[in-house]
């Protein structure tokens, strides 16, 4: 049988039931998924069945397993699935900004601690778009967005020839303390000091990893490291423990030190640590209605972000009327590094 009659014989419907009978093992839970009769399951699949000319499963237990042809024809079902999934998105897109969907690729730090404020803003105005989000490191934002699984990208430091790149603006890395702790009331500190406190680190192998541990490299001294975590959520929770210091990103910590939860701390004597924080999309084209419309929330936002910023490093924060004397002795013989990983079935905190 030639390709283009078995393609007039096999419809949409029957592949979407044969990927959820293949992803459940079972007609029965299958047909809980699609909201269909299990008869109704069974003639779908007899009759793809019968238009490729292959039995696609076979009885195992109390469900069904794949046949050896099941498997093969599995990922080009999965495929076609997800192929009319983006053509019907990228004609939502052509719509208006009123009605539109969107897929946005984001760094996990930014879709954790800036998108729902962004998001939040733009559904109030445009309560009838849709917008996707799939977060990942920098890299895979890049990736995302060149290979056109996502309309716009939000990362630090993206650059590629195939994309036009917007900068947002910056998001600094800080010295980040309990309120407890004596580099409140000294208001700021000098890198020696820093060095003698128990640091602790996240996520490591990221942007923000790399550029913390180079800072101290190029300083020349040999940061004090307790501890190192998956995220920057389970590090800001070490840190208002009293555990350790330490360098987190502005953006991630703007609530708990509105809060007065934590404090940032200027290191006198060394530059500022900061990442910009880019829009990017490909390469030749034009962004969509929607799309644009979402863009110029972000820069807004950023805006707003950029001046919060400006005033809190201009406002040194104020220690606790109680002693500030800091629970966190200076370490002469420094402890073991702990590295803490996730058990399985958890998923990390937000990540550069």
């Amino acid at each position: 049988m030639r390709h283009r009659e078995v393609l007039s014989l096999v419809d949409l419907p029957q592949v979407e039931t044969f990927v959820a009978v293949a992803t459940h093992g079972s007609f029965a839970k299958a047909a809980a998924v699609l909201f269909l009769t299990q008869p109704s399951v069974s003639t779908r699949i007899q009759g793809l069945e019968r238009a490729l000319g292959q039995r696609l499963f076979e009885r195992h237990g109390r469900g069904v397993r794949l046949t050896h042809a099941g498997g093969v024809f599995v990922p080009f079902a999965e495929r076609l699935l997800n192929t009319v999934a983006e053509g019907r998105a990228a004609l939502d897109a052509t719509q208006s900004a009123q009605g539109g969907l969107l897929t946005v690729a984001a760094a996990l730090s930014v879709s954790t601690y800036l998108l729902p404020d962004i998001i939040k803003g733009f559904r109030a105005e445009h309560p009838a778009a849709r917008v996707s989000i799939r977060a990942g490191h920098s890299r895979d934002v890049l990736r995302m967005v060149l290979e056109q699984e996502a309309e716009i990208g939000l990362a630090r430091g993206l650059a590629h020839p195939a994309v036009h790149t917007v900068r947002l603006g910056r998001d600094e890395i800080v010295l980040t303390v309990p309120r407890s702790h004596r580099f409140v009331r000294q208001r700021e500190v000098r890198l020696s000091e820093v060095v003698r406190e128990p640091l602790i680190l996240f996520d490591k192998g990221s942007s923000d990893w790399i550029l913390i541990t180079g800072f101290f490299r190029r300083s020349g001294l040999l940061p004090n490291v307790v501890l190192e975590l998956e995220g920057i959520e389970a590090a800001k929770k070490m840190v208002e423990k009293g555990i350790g210091i330490a360098l987190l990103p502005r953006l991630a910590i703007r609530r708990e030190l509105h809060q007065r939860h934590l404090a940032a701390v200027p290191i006198v004597d060394a530059r500022p640590l900061a990442r910009y924080v880019d829009l990017v999309y490909r390469r030749p084209g034009t962004l969509s209605d929607v799309a644009r419309t979402f863009r110029s929330h972000v820069q807004a936002a950023y805006r707003l972000l950029d001046g919060d910023a400006g005033a809190s490093r201009r406002l040194v924060p104020p220690a606790d009327k109680r002693p500030a004397t800091s629970s966190l002795k200076p370490a002469d013989k420094r402890p073991a590094t702990m590295l803490l990983k996730p058990q399985r079935g958890e998923s990390g905190a937000a990540r550069a």
